[in-house]
């Protein structure tokens, strides 16, 4: 097995994510629970604080009290690359530039190695994939931008594992301090009707300095550290909808082939789309059997994440004034109601 990575090594960029449901299940079974428990962030609610600070509201992260853990994707991504490593080779700095499907399997060339055959070729590249690109056809066929922006970026300092998420918000922006294990990080969440290209670094930097200039709280702060970092992220919060996920001899796999990119869910996805798709082709003598079988099991459950997104980003980002109160009230009662239970 060939496993090609355009960066240098494990991406150092993105946010926290969760490992839970069937995720945990994988993990576990890979030997890799005392790693991730041992980077874990420990978080355990989101705090919403006003302008100047003051704690408003709280919303509990948890969904199972100990079978699921919110890492650093970097963290996740180098645990699955090491315990990978006996069976696959990892050729980082390098891409695939063309894939040729016949009935044997694909020819893939490589953008600095020569090209080779594989029987299977599988996509998990993100949103922007280029393998479903180049062999499925154009993005604008598959991803649909629904408005919203997401920025991420490093601060200096350290933070106490176990402290809350702290978020601001105004009408159709928040801002999020997350303690990240340790290595704090900020996100910016926001709804605009401007289109720009994601990865125009002027034009993205612009609108974020629009949006959150006049701000409270800790945002000039924030925003500064954000504009002076070389290493941020910014991208369209996005949906894939993919009708296959397979052709020929290529499947997708993760944000590739169904997400919303948001809410750190789409790693549980991929961990078990992976894990579908090898007990699939373990189990079918016939590659096509095999990525039939993988779909048909794991598209359900890609789904889940995609209808609960409307509602978890206006509970987050709740698009006025008054949608900002009633959450944060209808959260106090609720957490009143738990703590006299």
């Amino acid at each position: 097995m060939v496993v090609v990575e355009r960066d240098q090594g494990v991406r150092s960029s993105g946010s926290p994510v969760d490992v839970r449901e069937p995720a945990y299940d994988v993990v576990e079974g890979l030997g890799l629970l005392p790693r991730l428990r041992d980077v874990a962030t420990d978080v355990r609610e989101v705090a919403f604080v006003d302008a100047v600070g003051h704690r408003v509201a709280a919303l509990g992260t948890r969904r199972s009290r100990d079978r699921e853990l919110e890492v650093d994707r970097t963290d996740l991504s180098a645990a699955l690359v090491d315990v990978a490593r006996p069976v696959a080779e990892f050729r980082f700095g390098e891409a695939v530039a063309g894939i040729r499907p016949d009935a044997r399997g694909a020819e893939v060339i490589f953008e600095r190695s020569a090209a080779e055959r594989f029987d299977l070729v599988v996509g998990s590249d993100g949103v922007h994939s280029r393998v479903r690109r180049l062999v499925f056809g154009p993005e604008a066929g598959y991803v649909r931008q629904l408005g919203m922006y997401v920025a991420t970026v490093r601060l200096s300092g350290v933070a106490q594992r176990g402290d809350p998420v702290l978020m601001h918000n105004v009408p159709d922006a928040a801002v999020a301090v997350h303690p990240a294990g340790g290595r704090p990080g900020v996100a910016f969440l926001f709804r605009s009707a401007r289109r720009i290209d994601p990865r125009d670094a002027v034009a993205s930097r612009a609108l974020l300095a629009e949006v959150y200039g006049s701000l409270r709280w800790r945002v000039p702060e924030l925003l500064a550290a954000y504009l002076a970092a070389a290493d941020t992220y910014f991208d369209a919060v996005c949906r894939v909808r993919t009708p296959t996920w397979s052709h020929g001899p290529v499947t997708l796999l993760g944000d590739a082939a169904s997400c919303v990119s948001l809410f750190g869910d789409g790693s549980t996805a991929a961990i078990v789309g992976a894990w579908t798709l090898a007990e699939s082709l373990d189990g079918h003598d016939s590659l096509p059997a095999a990525l039939a079988d993988y779909e048909r099991r794991h598209r359900g459950f890609a789904a889940r994440g995609q209808r609960a997104v409307p509602v978890v980003s206006h509970l987050l980002v709740p698009s006025t004034r008054i949608g900002v109160g009633v959450r944060n009230a209808a959260l106090r009662v609720v957490g009143r109601r738990s703590t006299t239970r």
